[in-house]
C-alpha cells in the first residue's frame, strides 16, 4: 500500500509556493525604489518637453496650423 498523505498539509504547502511565485512577480514589477521612480519621472517629462518644443519647432516653420 501507498504511503499515508496529509492532503491538509500538501494543500497549504502549495498554497505557499504559489505566493511566493506571485510574490516574485510582484517584487519585479512594482518593486523599484524611490530614485528609481523619480529617476523615471524626470525622464518622461524631460521627453515631453522636447515633444512639445519639436511640434512647436515644426508649426512655425510651416507657417501656420499644423493639423
Amino acid at each position: 500500500m501507498g504511503d499515508v498523505v496529509n492532503l491538509k498539509r500538501f494543500k497549504k504547502r502549495n498554497e505557499r509556493e504559489e505566493a511566493a511565485k506571485q510574490a516574485e512577480t510582484n517584487r519585479a514589477l512594482f518593486g523599484r525604489t524611490k530614485s528609481e521612480r523619480a529617476r523615471d519621472e524626470l525622464l518622461g517629462e524631460r521627453g515631453k518637453r522636447l515633444l512639445d518644443q519639436h511640434q512647436l519647432d515644426q508649426h512655425q516653420r510651416d507657417g501656420g496650423d499644423a493639423s
